[in-house]
C-alpha cells in the first residue's frame, strides 16, 4: 500500500496476482489502475510486488513497478497514464532493468524513491535456495542480493548511475550497487522526518 503524493488522497494497493487498485475516501475503485496479470508471475514470493510514484508524479504521470515476470525474472518498468488519471496505460511498459531470477524465492521487490535524493531504490533478494548457494549476495558483480540506486528521472535511457553511489569507482563492482549482502529486502521505507533509509 502506498500513495502517489500528489494530494489526492488516493491509496494504491498492489496485489500479487497482478493488479494495482485504487482506494479513495474509503472505497475500492471497481476499475483497477493497472492490471498485469497477463504478464505477471504468482505466487509464493513472485509476482506484482511493489509501484512507485516519483516525485512530481502529479506532472511527470508516470511510475514504477516491480513484477516477476512469466519467465520468472524480475523486471522493473515504467508506465504512463490513459487519459483518465485513475486509469494507467498497461501498453505503455518501458523496461528500465530486467535481472533474472535462478530460482522461485527471494526476489526482493521493493521500490521507493529516496526522501532526500529523488533516486528509485530497488531491493534485490539473493535469488533464492536455502544459503545463497552461488554466494550472490556477495558478489560485486551481480545484481542479485543488493539495495541498488538508479536514476530514472535524468532523462537517460534506461536509467543514470548516481555519482555518489558508493562503488561507482570501484573495479568489479556494479555501479548500481547502494548495498550489498543482503538477503531479501523486499521492504524498506524513508524515515519522514529526516529522509534515512
Amino acid at each position: 500500500i502506498t500513495h502517489a503524493g500528489d494530494g489526492s488522497e488516493r491509496i494504491f494497493a498492489v496485489q500479487q496476482t497482478g493488479q494495482i487498485r485504487i482506494i479513495q475516501d474509503g472505497a475500492l475503485r471497481a476499475e483497477p489502475f493497472l492490471d498485469l496479470a497477463d504478464r505477471v508471475s504468482c505466487c509464493g514470493e513472485r509476482g506484482l510486488l511493489s509501484v512507485a510514484f516519483p516525485p512530481d508524479y502529479a506532472a511527470r504521470g508516470h511510475f514504477y513497478v516491480d513484477y516477476t515476470s512469466r519467465s520468472g525474472d524480475t523486471v522493473v518498468s515504467r508506465f504512463g497514464l490513459t487519459a483518465d488519471p485513475g486509469v494507467a496505460d498497461p501498453t505503455s511498459e518501458e523496461i528500465i532493468l530486467t535481472i533474472p531470477q535462478p530460482y522461485a524465492n527471494h526476489n526482493g521487490g521493493q521500490l521507493a524513491f529516496g526522501t532526500n535524493d529523488g533516486y528509485l531504490y530497488i531491493g534485490m533478494g539473493d535469488g533464492g535456495s536455502a544459503g545463497d548457494p552461488d554466494n550472490r549476495g556477495q558478489n560485486p558483480a551481480e545484481l542479485l542480493g543488493k539495495l541498488l540506486r538508479v536514476d530514472v528521472e535524468a532523462g537517460v535511457s534506461p536509467y543514470a548511475i548516481p555519482a555518489t553511489n558508493p562503488f561507482i569507482q570501484t573495479a568489479g563492482y556494479r555501479g548500481e550497487i547502494w548495498a550489498l549482502g543482503l538477503r531479501n529486502p523486499w521492504r524498506f521505507t524513508f524515515d519522514r522526518a529526516n529522509g534515512d533509509l
